[in-house]
C-alpha cells in the first residue's frame, strides 16, 4: 500500500468510539505534512500510550498500533515532571471587546498546542474566571501563554496539588454572560472599575485584622472594633467543612441566592448587614478564591456601604501565605478534591488531599443525618442519583442508611453503591451497566 493511500485510508474510517474524532481531526494534518518527505516519519507531541481507541470499522487502533510497523514514531522526549499533575485557578476583570473572538482564540492555542486541560474557563466583557487541570507542562503554558497578553499580564495565578490526575472530567471553554452565577446576573455590575469594588487586603493584613477583632471582648465598653463585620461570602456547605474564627454560617447554599445587606423591610438573624451603620461599619469579606467577594462587593457598594474590604486571593491565596491561622477546619474546593486541609497550601509537601480529624475544640461540623459531630471534614453524595445531595455524614449513619441522606432516599430506583472512604462517584452508567451485569448473571 502507497504511503499516501495508507494515510487515507486510516483517516477515512468510521469512528464510533467518543473522543476519536477530535484525536483524529489533530492528528491528520500533522500525519499528511509527515508524508510529502522523503523519509517520512509518523510524529505525535505527545506519547500514543495516553490514546486507546476500538472499534474502527476495518481496523483496531490501540495504543502503538495505530501506525504499521514499517513505520518510525517519534515524539519528543518527556520528564517525569510532564505528567506531575497541578490543579490552577485565576480571574481577573479586564474589558474584552469581543469575547467571543477572545474565546475561540484560546481554544486555537489550546488546541494547536496539544494541551491537556481539563475543567472551566469562561471569559466575557469583564475578563476571565478559570479553574483547571493538568499535566504542570501543559498546565503551565497555558498560563504563560495568556500573561504574554498586557491585559492579563498581573493575574493572580494559584496553583494546588490534585490527589490524582485530572479533578476535572472535561474542559469547558467558552463564552458566559456571567463569570460567576448571581441571580439577575453580573453584566449591569461595574466589574471593572476598581473603585466600585472592596479594597483588597494581603494575607498579613487580613490577619492582623482578625487576630485584633477576635481578641478583643465584644462586650467590652471600650470595644474598638464594635463596627468590624466578618462576612463570609461562600455557600453554608462550604461554611460547614471550614471557615474563619467568628464567620456566621451564610444562610444560603447557592452563591447566586445571596442577599446579605439587601433586605430592606425587616431584620433578619442571618444577615450580618441587617441594621448596620453602612457609613462606619467596617466589613470584612471572604470567599475561596476572591471573585465571589469582588462581585458581591460592587453590590453592597451600590446599596450605600461604604467600608469594604476583601482578602486578596481568598482562603486559598491565605493559606499559602499565612497558614491556619485564625481559620478552622479544611478549604471547600469546587473540583473532585471536594475538602483542602490547609497542609496542601501552606507547605506545599501534601500531594493528597487527605481529610483533616476535627481537633477537640472546634466541634463546628455536624453530620447532616443525626447532628452529631463528624470525623471527616469531606462531604459527600447521596447515593441516590436522582437527590444527589452534598452532605456531611458520619461513618454510622453512612453505614444505616446505606450511603443515603435520608430514610426516603434508600428505596429510590436508581441508587449507587456505599462509597468507602473518600471516593467520588462516577457517571451513573457505570452502576447502571453494574446492575444489567449482576442481574444478566443471576439468570444464568
Amino acid at each position: 500500500m502507497d504511503r499516501m493511500r495508507w494515510c487515507r485510508e486510516v483517516f477515512s474510517l468510521s469512528v464510533s468510539g467518543s473522543g476519536a474524532p477530535s484525536l483524529a481531526f489533530r492528528l491528520a494534518p500533522i500525519v499528511a505534512a509527515s508524508f510529502c518527505n522523503k523519509n517520512p516519519v509518523l510524529q505525535f507531541k505527545k506519547p500514543l500510550c495516553k490514546f486507546k481507541f476500538t472499534n474502527f470499522s476495518s481496523i483496531a487502533l490501540t495504543h502503538l498500533e495505530l501506525v504499521p510497523s514499517a513505520l518510525a514514531v517519534t515524539h519528543s522526549s518527556s520528564s517525569s515532571d510532564d505528567f506531575d499533575f497541578v490543579v490552577v485557578n485565576f480571574y481577573h476583570f479586564v474589558f474584552i471587546q469581543d469575547p467571543q473572538a477572545e474565546v475561540v482564540k484560546h481554544r486555537t492555542f489550546l488546541e494547536l498546542e496539544g494541551l491537556d486541560i481539563n475543567g472551566r474557563v469562561y471569559l466575557n466583557e469583564h475578563g476571565i474566571n478559570a479553574q483547571y487541570s493538568g499535566p504542570s507542562k501543559d498546565a503551565l503554558a497555558y498560563v504563560n501563554w495568556l500573561k504574554e497578553d498586557k491585559r492579563f499580564s498581573d493575574i493572580l495565578v494559584q496553583i494546588s496539588s490534585p490527589e490524582n490526575g485530572h479533578t476535572f472530567p472535561t474542559l469547558k471553554l467558552r463564552y458566559k454572560p456571567s463569570l460567576v452565577q448571581f441571580e439577575g446576573g453580573t453584566s449591569h455590575l461595574s466589574l471593572l472599575d476598581p473603585s466600585m469594588r472592596a479594597i483588597p487586603l494581603s494575607p498579613s493584613e487580613w490577619r492582623d485584622r482578625l487576630e485584633a477583632i477576635n481578641k478583643t471582648d465584644p462586650t467590652a465598653k471600650d470595644y474598638p472594633n464594635r463596627n468590624d463585620i466578618l462576612l463570609d461570602v461562600r455557600n453554608g456547605y462550604e461554611w460547614d467543612i471550614g471557615h474563619f474564627h467568628g464567620a456566621q454560617r451564610p444562610s444560603v447554599d447557592c452563591f447566586r441566592n445571596t442577599s446579605f445587606g439587601l433586605s430592606q423591610e425587616e431584620i433578619t438573624a442571618s444577615d450580618p448587614l441587617s441594621n448596620v451603620d453602612k457609613e462606619k461599619a467596617n466589613i470584612l469579606m471572604y470567599c475561596t478564591g476572591g471573585i465571589r467577594c469582588d462581585v458581591y462587593s460592587t453590590i453592597l457598594r451600590q446599596q450605600g456601604f461604604q467600608n469594604l474590604y476583601t482578602l486578596k486571593g481568598g482562603v486559598s491565596y491565605y493559606l499559602k501565605n499565612q497558614g491556619p491561622a485564625e481559620w478552622v477546619g479544611n478549604l471547600f474546593v469546587f473540583d473532585s478534591r471536594l475538602s483542602l486541609p490547609p497542609s496542601v497550601y501552606y507547605t506545599g509537601g501534601t500531594t493528597e488531599a487527605e481529610s483533616t480529624p476535627v481537633s477537640g475544640d472546634d466541634k463546628f461540623a455536624k453530620c447532616y443525618v443525626c447532628s452529631l459531630e463528624v470525623s471527616e471534614l469531606r462531604h459527600r453524595n447521596c447515593a441516590n442519583l436522582d437527590c444527589n445531595l452534598l452532605f456531611l455524614c458520619c461513618r454510622k449513619c453512612v453505614k444505616d442508611l446505606r450511603g443515603c441522606c435520608c430514610l426516603t432516599c434508600t428505596t429510590a430506583p436508581r441508587l449507587r453503591p456505599v462509597l468507602n472512604g473518600m471516593q467520588r462517584y462516577k457517571k451513573w452508567h457505570n452502576y447502571r451497566d453494574m446492575d444489567l451485569l449482576g442481574k444478566m448473571k443471576m439468570s444464568t
